[in-house]
């Protein structure tokens, strides 16, 4: 058996295998509501084989959200809907995460595939247009592009409501079913502002040395991991460096994981970037030596980035680069791709496969003289 597909646990969770189905925004929610979009593009993944599904950034605050299309998990009434995404998941045999977002200087911004805010009267009331005023560590843009407003900079008490909007998040994500939530860190939202001396201008506790700059990050996850069940692991994403001179570097990374692992994380999901300017050149598997660097601090991680083929994701693991693989673009493009990951890399098994299909596929195979 492949270590790819060997079963690993994090506290009282065993997931079935190391894939992982990276969170993947849709911007097809109203007022933070799952629907049936979220439901099929889901449940799919489970369907493929994937060992752990992550739903999307999930704003813990309405103003968390990047877009007024994420979803959402400040409001009871949210949860239902996403209970029935995690039954489905479960039903098919895979972990269901969630990851808990704030968008920062970077929310209220336009759908993705719009250009600009160029909704009609019609648009903003079929899909529930809202904007607003963004917060962040400083009163300072992301870029000078129109889309991204100058954000109001967070005092204590908004620090503190922020911090009890993410525990509260976790409170509903466990009444959900989750079993497990990941803290977004990362790509240049709200916690990797308060990370980066490139947007945290602040001169109190909360800014100025790499020790004050990871405090938010820090009392979010304590206070995440207070409510969050003790058998249930926690994991948070990172951007392992900005890629821009002056910014968060891998060094710092190395740093915080150590420090998150003692505040109780089981797992750092290990991304880059988030910032203009960035060197970063995405390539095959080009932060695998991220994952690797940041696993020295005695965590877990999870590798992520263009990783495609199945023999590159096993070699991964035997080389100690990481503990778990993360698709988000390949999931995609082959919702079953540890199904066909599993034919590569241990043959004829047809496990993975959904009951339903399964004795269908074997035939299929048998018929055309394959995987014998």
């Amino acid at each position: 058996m492949s270590q790819l597909f060997s079963p690993l646990t994090l506290r009282g969770l065993t997931l079935r295998n190391r894939t992982v189905v990276a969170p993947m925004c849709q911007y097809t929610s109203q007022h933070g509501f799952a629907n049936d979009w979220h439901f099929v593009h889901l449940g799919r993944f489970a369907q493929g084989g994937f060992g752990l599904v992550i739903l999307e950034a999930t704003g813990v605050l309405p103003e968390a959200r990047i877009s007024y299309g994420d979803l959402g998990l400040w409001d009871d009434a949210q949860i239902e809907p996403l209970a029935r995404i995690v039954d489905f998941l479960h039903a098919e045999g895979a972990a269901a995460g969630i990851q808990l977002a704030h968008a920062g200087r970077k929310a209220a911004t336009p759908i993705a595939w719009r250009h600009g805010f160029d909704e009609s009267e019609d648009d903003k009331v079929k899909y529930a247009f809202e904007t607003w005023v963004p917060v962040a560590p400083s009163a300072i843009a992301h870029n000078a592009n129109p889309s991204f407003q100058t954000p109001t900079a967070l005092d204590t008490a908004g620090i503190k409501r922020t911090i009890q909007g993410f525990a509260d998040a976790a409170i509903r994500a466990e009444k959900a079913g989750f079993d497990t939530v990941e803290i977004h860190a990362a790509h240049g939202y709200l916690i990797n502002q308060f990370l980066s001396p490139l947007a945290n201008h602040r001169t109190d506790e909360y800014g100025g040395s790499r020790e004050n700059r990871m405090r938010f990050l820090l009392e979010v996850t304590d206070a995440v991991r207070a409510v969050w069940p003790e058998q249930k692991p926690l994991l948070v994403r990172i951007s392992a460096t900005d890629g821009v001179e002056g910014g968060w570097t891998i060094e710092d990374s190395v740093v915080l994981a150590s420090e998150l692992k003692s505040h109780g994380v089981d797992v750092v999901h290990v991304s880059s970037g988030g910032f203009d300017g960035a060197s970063i050149k995405p390539r095959a598997l080009y932060q695998v030596e991220l994952s690797a660097e940041v696993r020295k601090a005695g965590i877990k991680t999870i590798a992520v980035g263009l990783i495609t083929e199945p023999r590159d994701a096993e070699e991964i693991l035997e080389k100690g680069e990481a503990d778990l693989i993360a698709l988000a673009r390949g999931a995609l493009e082959d919702p079953n791709w540890p199904i066909h990951a599993h034919h590569v890399l241990d043959g004829a098994e047809y496990d993975l496969w959904p009951k339903q299909a399964r004795a269908r596929m074997r035939d299929k195979d048998r018929a055309l003289g394959i995987r014998q």
